[in-house]
């Protein structure tokens, strides 16, 4: 008799295997939100050679480094202007930037507002670890008033972001916040943002285990994971003004934003024709 095949994983041709076991701390929630990207691809049944993958530096970054699709791993906070000459190059990809609070909030902050006001078609999906991880456990961007950092031995005191706050007020069509043990609700917004046109934005909260939860004693791998996800109460539609992190608060999550209106392309495609009439010809008509 011949002998069965060992089951495959189901998302297997979307991930580098040979690149496994991964770099990431145990606990971290980085690789639980590479499960649920990769989950969405599947279901959707995604032309893989069509999407483009793109991060800059710091833990999530190097996502990039996993996926088994066209990959490009920038330098630090320009993940997002990178996006964005890729699909102004080749309209008809999909693109999607994968990284880090530090780099896309801090390091990138000005990229990413002008990607929303823009509209660029685009997906991006942040991981926020509350904390420059990579480097030593930073006050970032997105660090809880009062929480504990590497730089802020004290306590923090500076005002973190409101990502999704941020992100629409600048022009974002899609904002959605889910932790990193809403597995399929984070699938579920991944697939949503691949499906629509424009810039849509996905926070996903996962605190790094290895540097903040041990400075603010906030215990360690699923146990830190469970902690942010007991306190999160869904709110679909919420202001995104009232969701502000609060240190070791309650917890908003949920599609808070999701309209339509032309994207970078489309704008310009509709002036320049009014502008230049029969003498223009449309540039990447987007799909």
């Amino acid at each position: 008799m011949n002998k069965k095949q060992p089951l495959k994983n189901p998302v297997e041709k979307i991930l580098r295997m040979d690149r496994i076991p991964h770099i990431w701390c145990p606990g971290c929630g980085i690789g639980t939100v590479v499960t649920s990207f990769a989950e969405a691809l599947r279901k959707e049944e995604a032309n893989l050679d069509n999407i483009v993958i793109v991060s800059g530096i710091g833990c999530t970054g190097r996502v990039a480094g996993y996926i088994k699709l066209d990959s490009f791993h920038t330098t630090h906070g320009r993940a997002v202007p990178f996006a964005t000459g890729l699909k102004l190059a080749n309209p008809e990809t999909k693109v999607v930037v994968f990284s880090g609070d530090g780099d896309i909030a801090g390091i990138g902050g000005n990229h990413l507002i002008h990607a929303a006001r823009r509209n660029m078609d685009m997906v991006v999906i942040c991981v926020n670890n509350f904390n420059y991880a990579m480097t030593g456990g930073q006050v970032a961007a997105t660090t809880p008033l009062d929480a504990n950092a590497s730089t802020a031995p004290f306590g923090n005191f500076e005002y973190p972001f409101n990502l999704p706050y941020l992100v629409e007020a600048a022009g974002g069509t899609y904002v959605a916040r889910w932790t990193a043990l809403h597995l399929r609700r984070v699938t579920k917004s991944i697939q949503e943002a691949l499906n629509r046109r424009g810039f849509s934005f996905i926070e996903v909260i996962t605190p790094c285990v290895t540097l903040y939860a041990r400075r603010n004693r906030l215990g360690d791998g699923l146990n830190l994971l469970k902690y942010y996800y007991d306190k999160s109460e869904i709110k679909h539609n919420a202001d995104t003004k009232d969701l502000t992190i609060s240190y070791q608060g309650e917890l908003i999550v949920g599609k808070f934003v999701d309209k339509e209106k032309p994207t970078f392309l489309d704008a310009m495609n509709q002036h320049l024709s009014k502008k230049l009439g029969d003498k223009f010809q449309p540039y990447g008509e987007e799909k």
